[in-house]
């Protein structure tokens, strides 16, 4: 060996004591300096079964951003697992606890149900690992876990808008019907309580189940009892069949209006109905069509990176959802656990979407809600057209 490589070895090992005295990370004593390990983000996404146009979604939203702002954040690159939960509860349990143990992340992130936001908590509280979830809109979600950071809505938030406006445009009389699962059940209750508070009657409260509902048996008695207006929540995918079964009973022709919080004509798929869906209104908190500069340059870029695909409020949550991870890692310095839900606590920007703030006491999404109406706009397509809108509503405001 030369009298150079002593020397350097000489160095090298006096640094690392300087080091170890001082507390700070030794020099490793190699030919190059050893580089930080990667911060792992797990994704999890159902990305096969009914719910993978949504999972698709949320996936382009979140490497969108990470296109557009770098892969390094505190100086450590970012690495995101993407994993396939099949939309099934033990499946995102089983991946949640492989992310955790095998992969070490530093965040939990995706959860386009609620059932499995619910299986993963536990996991996260356990383990002490930020979970941000994208979607997973049933209000008591965010009490599953300390460690949950919720960056999308809840159901009860987004539907208080057109529980409020019915009755004060000509709705008096209106049946819900709405899918049998927390979302549901949120819905259902939200709507029959504000919109009673407004002067308006419920006739009756569907439930429809979640695995092969046929919607007909319940349209037809929504037609018999006529009422003003049937107000509908269904998860994201399933409202086309809906409108098709509500055209097909005659609903449409019989003066009954159709009216829901958002996810019957999500922007993915409001343009395939056709024109039975023109005139529908519902409340939520985004829409491709917000008239804003950021979400114009949202909205191209991610046509552009996607093969023209319109974004919907998936692609959105995959897009703040990762903000709120670069952010937290960003105060936080790039820790995890405690340090860096405290640090996206209070996070307030401005989103495609409008105002948006992570509210520091409940780690929840405090948000604008919009009442739109499904219309043709010049390009030949539909749009949820946003044309009033409640300021900052919390989750809490709706109960």
């Amino acid at each position: 060996m030369t009298s150079k490589s002593n020397d350097r070895r000489a160095t090298l090992g006096k640094l690392a004591g300087l080091a170890a005295v001082a507390g700070l990370p030794a020099v490793a004593a190699g030919p190059a300096l050893a580089q930080a390990e990667p911060i792992r983000i797990g994704l999890l996404l159902s990305l096969t079964g009914p719910f993978a146009p949504s999972g698709r979604q949320i996936e382009a939203g979140a490497k969108l951003w990470m296109a557009q702002n770098g892969d390094t954040v505190a100086g450590r690159k970012i690495e995101l697992i993407v994993r396939d939960d099949t939309g099934t509860a033990d499946v995102a349990r089983r991946l949640a606890q492989e992310l955790v143990v095998k992969d070490k992340v530093a965040a939990l992130a995706g959860f386009v149900l609620t059932p499995l936001a619910f299986a993963v908590a536990p996991i996260a509280t356990q383990s002490k690992t930020p979970m941000v979830v994208m979607v997973a809109a049933t209000s008591s979600v965010i009490d599953a876990s300390p460690f949950i950071v919720r960056v999308s809505f809840t159901i009860p938030q987004t539907t208080l808008g057109i529980a409020q406006w019915a009755p004060k445009n000509g709705i008096r009389k209106a049946i819900t019907l709405v899918s049998d699962y927390g979302p549901g059940h949120d819905a259902e209750k939200v709507f029959a309580e504000h919109f009673t508070k407004g002067g308006g009657q419920v006739l009756d409260k569907m439930r429809v189940p979640m695995r092969s509902p046929d919607f007909a048996p319940f349209l037809q008695k929504v037609r018999d009892a006529r009422p003003d207006a049937l107000f509908v929540l269904v998860p994201a995918g399933i409202g086309t069949q809906v409108m098709k079964q509500f055209v097909e009973r005659g609903l449409d022709k019989a003066g009954i209006r159709l009216i829901g919080q958002g996810s019957m004509v999500e922007d993915e798929i409001v343009n395939g109905m056709g024109d039975v869906a023109l005139g529908v209104v519902t409340s939520d908190h985004y829409s491709a069509a917000h008239d804003s500069e950021v979400n114009r340059r949202f909205v191209a870029d991610f046509k552009k990176a996607n093969s023209g695909q319109r974004p919907s409020l998936m692609a959105l949550a995959g897009y703040d959802g990762m903000r709120v991870i670069y952010k937290g890692l960003e105060k936080s310095r790039g820790a995890g656990g405690e340090a860096m839900v405290d640090a996206m606590r209070g996070l307030s920007f401005e989103s495609p979407r409008g105002p948006v703030l992570i509210d520091p006491q409940t780690r929840d999404v405090v948000q604008n809600v919009y009442i739109r109406k499904v219309e043709r706009k010049a390009d030949g397509e539909l749009y949820n057209v946003e044309f009033d809108t409640m300021k900052m509503v919390k989750d809490s405001d709706a109960k």
